[in-house]
């Protein structure tokens, strides 16, 4: 029996979509597809690229890159390097946040000097968030930077429990820190990688049960503001290689793992509704039109193929997974692009999209 409900537009603000420079594996018209395919209206795509976004230049290309070749809206998000702190008052009126690696992932942008770190916090607008990769001992010390510097920061894929006390700790001290999780570490944990084996390969690391629970705790709490898919696709050959790449896809198969969560009573569908769309418009500036919607059946079940993801990738570890809530439709704006599982239409009616305060 259906049970059709309409939902707005989902917005991910944490996505690879690999272009430029890593096209293989993904880029922006198929990544745009599969973020479509699982509700997403809207996505913000990281700077960790081959060609890294570290420069005015290097974002303007890549704004220039998705010119009528994207099916939803598509931001970006700036690169901190050691030295590129002239670019920050060229691009903040571009992007909706400086990322920071520091801790090693994808990609060659690790910063680990604290005095370079002490600049890049120093520089960066004041009104413009920070995005760290930072886990366990670096959180701490990103968390220590923003408070020195009053700089907004948001914590990207939170996976473990000491994670979260931190991040609880300084919201109650009253710091401006807002946090987000992946449903990898949300449905899985380390004791999933031995049947994935290289599948299961990802940074942050997928740890325990324990680890896990205190995720689904703070989504309640509110210690978690935003649940993000942290997109990550590569080539299953790479994968499958002697040294595979952290990352997995995640785009096509979060919302309906978030709404298995609602029918098997674990969360509700408002407080989904608030992670995947009411608190990333919020805390990032992106107004979702009014226009704009995705129309769910909640009872409709399926088992994720890899075979029915439009993921240049082609695979999920998620795969053969049994899950509640079918997108059945997804209006961009006034205009249904997208139905049963097909796009309407070949026309890519994504736009760029950059800080509301800008528009």
């Amino acid at each position: 029996m259906k049970r059709t409900i309409r939902i707005p537009g989902l917005i991910d603000v944490h996505v690879h979509l690999r272009e430029p420079g890593a096209e293989h594996k993904e880029d922006f018209t198929t990544g745009t597809m599969a973020a479509i395919a699982g509700g997403y209206t809207t996505v913000i795509d990281m700077p960790n690229n081959p060609e890294q976004t570290i420069s005015l230049e290097a974002l303007e290309k890549k704004i220039s890159l998705i010119k009528n070749r994207i099916h939803c809206d598509v931001g970006f998000h700036f690169g901190a390097s050691v030295d590129n702190f002239a670019e920050f008052s060229l691009v903040k009126d571009k992007v909706f946040g400086l990322k920071i690696y520091m801790n090693h992932t994808t990609g060659m942008m690790l910063i680990e000097d604290k005095a370079i770190l002490e600049k890049i916090f120093s520089a960066w607008p004041a009104q413009g968030r920070i995005l760290v990769h930072a886990e366990a001992d670096t959180l701490a010390l990103a968390i220590s930077l923003a408070r020195k510097y009053k700089k907004p920061l948001h914590m990207c894929h939170m996976a473990l429990e000491e994670e979260v006390f931190l991040v609880r700790a300084a919201k109650a001290e009253g710091l401006d820190i807002t946090a987000e999780v992946a449903c990898h570490h949300l449905f899985l944990t380390k004791d999933d990688v031995s049947r994935l084996g290289p599948f299961g390969i990802m940074k942050p690391h997928l740890f325990s049960k324990n680890d896990q629970d205190a995720l689904w705790r703070a989504l309640e709490d509110g210690t978690i503001d935003i649940i993000a898919s942290d997109h990550a696709p590569h080539a299953q050959k790479e994968k499958m290689s002697n040294n595979p790449p952290f990352g997995v896809p995640g785009l096509e198969t979060s919302l309906s793992l978030m709404l298995t969560a609602v029918h098997e009573k674990r969360i509700s569908l408002d407080k989904i509704i608030d992670l995947m769309s009411v608190n990333p418009g919020r805390i990032f500036g992106i107004q979702n039109d009014p226009k704009t919607s995705v129309e769910i059946d909640l009872e409709h079940s399926y088992e994720i193929r890899s075979k029915n993801l439009y993921t240049k990738c082609g695979w999920s570890p998620f795969e053969g997974m049994k899950v509640f809530g079918g997108i059945m439709a997804v209006t961009l704006r006034g205009k249904r692009i997208f139905q049963n599982g097909t796009f309407l239409s070949i026309k890519p009616q994504g736009k760029y999209i950059y800080p509301q305060s800008n528009q």
